[in-house]
């Protein structure tokens, strides 16, 4: 399944692109409109993007009243991100959303570099979400943590039914005049090209962790990138800075994913599912042996 990472596209605006996804995954939504971050909030650098918006949204009451049944004539599923600084803030918009037959999943965004980080851990807010919500809950996680198989595995006990990986890291562009921060907060969230080996190893290492269903994002740009994420463990693949430049990007990527699928003599990209981590037989001093690959 092909879908956009959030806040990758607006829907509403570009609705021909968001019907060429298979799920559409919204813009974070938080109890309370938000204004977000200072200007500037978006820099491009040599291997990506940074942006800083600070979950700058409407808040839930204008989602539900004004977003959600716009989204709904879409066509494809919706899956909402949901934020907020506190497990109750997880819970209060999961308890909203649980009744809306138009939501198909929910994607719990715990890992937002531009915003202050929530007072309880991955697993406080994935299992205060899970009793307030019969939803699908899909943790977003960062990979700017000491060991991601941990948080991944304290997300799946919590109640997680998926994960999303990876989210932005955080990081910092001068302006080349002054030498002063290029984002009005300072840092912002890397994302693009740079993010593809980071969430390749993130991908991988919580697929052996967990075998939970994973949607892999961070650096596609191509089919190929894209078949990549599922070979180490991804279920789902999305993209995200692609967008801005490539509106036909969803299309695109799905031909080459296939393309790239059958230059292996694979009839679907499925057949490719975590073959990263299977055993291969090699020839080694004329003996035949069993090598298993780990990303760890």
């Amino acid at each position: 399944m092909l879908l956009n990472a959030s806040g990758c596209l607006d829907a509403l605006t570009a609705p021909e692109v968001a019907r060429t996804l298979d799920a559409f995954v919204t813009k974070t939504v938080t109890p309370e409109p938000r204004e977000g971050n200072a200007p500037v909030r978006i820099a491009e650098t040599d291997v990506g993007m940074l942006n800083s918006i600070g979950l700058a949204n409407s808040g839930i009451d204008f989602f539900l009243t004004r977003g959600l049944p716009k989204l709904a004539k879409l066509g494809v599923p919706i899956w909402v991100s949901v934020g907020g600084f506190e497990a109750d803030d997880y819970a209060e918009i999961c308890s909203r959303l649980d009744d809306h037959e138009e939501v198909a999943a929910i994607e719990l965004n715990v890992s937002c570099p531009n915003v202050d980080a929530p007072t309880e851990s991955t697993a406080q807010i994935v299992a205060a979400a899970r009793q307030a919500t019969r939803k699908p809950l899909w943790a977003k996680l960062s990979p700017a943590v000491p060991d991601i198989a941990d948080v991944a595995r304290a997300a799946q006990a919590a109640g997680a039914d998926g994960l999303s990986l990876v989210n932005t890291l955080r990081a910092l562009k001068l302006d080349s005049r002054t030498l002063r921060p290029a984002l009005g907060p300072g840092h912002g969230g890397l994302s693009g090209p740079a993010l593809k080996p980071i969430a390749l190893a993130a991908v991988a290492t919580c697929h052996l962790a967990t075998g939970m269903p994973i949607v892999g994002m961070g650096g596609v740009q191509t089919g190929r990138d894209a078949l990549e994420l599922i070979a180490v463990g991804a279920t789902h693949v999305a993209l995200g800075t692609v967008l801005f430049s490539d509106p036909g990007a969803p299309e695109r990527v799905r031909t080459e994913l296939l393309a790239a699928a059958a230059e292996h003599g694979w009839r679907s990209p499925d057949e490719a599912y975590g073959i990263a981590h299977r055993e291969i037989v090699v020839h080694k001093d004329n003996f035949l042996m069993c090598e298993h690959i780990n990303n760890t």
